[in-house]
């Protein structure tokens, strides 16, 4: 079976194992200074004919696929009516689904009705990935992020009023030794309003196309934290989390320092006993050789 994917091609990696239907190509928005993943694409919606064929491939030798994620970085941005008729051709082809995920922004969260969202839901789309970065106002704007603290807890109280799953994301470092303690004051602030079904640290990592950007933008002087310094991030985000409903917690993407695993607030103790006695054993952490996003 060969798909007609555009490259590169990127999923979260709790994706690895299920379908990725490439339904556009790169991101809509594509100005988020951190992020070089889609840089090199123009963003289209692919054809439905294309869609199409690319199912009927996937028919043919993979008639038992029960979970699909959408590629590229902005496929929520589609209308309704497209995200349906697609869900809908997803169905019929393939009986056993019973999940479809898609990454998604909270401006094209917010663009769609609650009955609207919850249309998707009840067409299988019940899981989508929000990349959060930070709850503190001036980074989002340094980072060129087009969202508010405000606009994320309202697009992320939308989708939980659908109950769509939400798996979030923030990124340890982003403010740097600057704003370290904004950013995580404002990020839980952020969080401890707005409902997440999953919670994943990622740690900044700039690589050559994104650094000139990144640091231009950021209007200032950038100091970057050592990993001691986010190990203290990672605590006082945990610390501080009380939040409305559970969290599956994880900062186990190739891209942190240390890999942690809980639930919050249950398992709040035995992580912040983790991060110390790391801490305090100067005990190994994943060498920054094997870190990537």
């Amino acid at each position: 079976m060969l798909l007609n994917y555009q490259e590169p091609l990127y999923r979260p990696p709790s994706e690895a194992n299920n379908l990725i239907l490439q339904i556009t190509i790169g991101c809509r928005f594509n100005q988020c200074s951190f992020c070089s993943m889609y840089k090199h694409k123009t963003y289209r919606l692919k054809s439905i004919e294309e869609i199409q064929h690319d199912i009927d491939q996937v028919k043919q030798s993979m008639p038992d696929v029960s979970r699909i994620f959408l590629a590229d970085g902005d496929a929520f941005n589609l209308d309704t009516p497209q995200l349906l008729d697609i869900l809908k051709r997803l169905q019929i082809a393939f009986p056993k689904l019973t999940r479809v995920s898609c990454y998604a922004t909270p401006s094209n969260i917010s663009s769609k009705t609650l009955d609207e969202l919850i249309s998707l839901k009840n067409n299988k789309l019940s899981l989508i990935y929000v990349g959060i970065e930070t709850g503190f106002n001036t980074l989002l704007k340094k980072i060129t992020k087009g969202a508010t603290q405000n606009s994320i807890i309202k697009s992320l109280k939308l989708a939980d009023a659908a109950k769509i799953k939400v798996s979030a994301t923030i990124i340890l470092g982003l403010g740097g030794k600057q704003y370290w303690q904004e950013h995580i004051k404002e990020t839980v602030s952020l969080l401890n309003q707005a409902p997440v079904t999953y919670l994943s640290t990622l740690q900044l990592y700039l690589d050559e196309i994104s650094k000139k950007e990144f640091i231009t933008k950021f209007g200032e002087e950038f100091h970057y934290q050592s990993d001691a310094d986010i190990l203290l991030e990672l605590a006082e985000l945990i610390e501080q989390l009380n939040p409305t409903k559970r969290i599956i917690f994880r900062s186990n993407h190739a891209s942190n320092a240390l890999a942690l695993a809980g639930n919050l607030p249950k398992d709040k103790d035995r992580l912040l006993a983790q991060i110390n006695n790391v801490m305090t054993s100067h005990l190994s952490l994943r060498p920054k050789a094997s870190r990537s996003l």
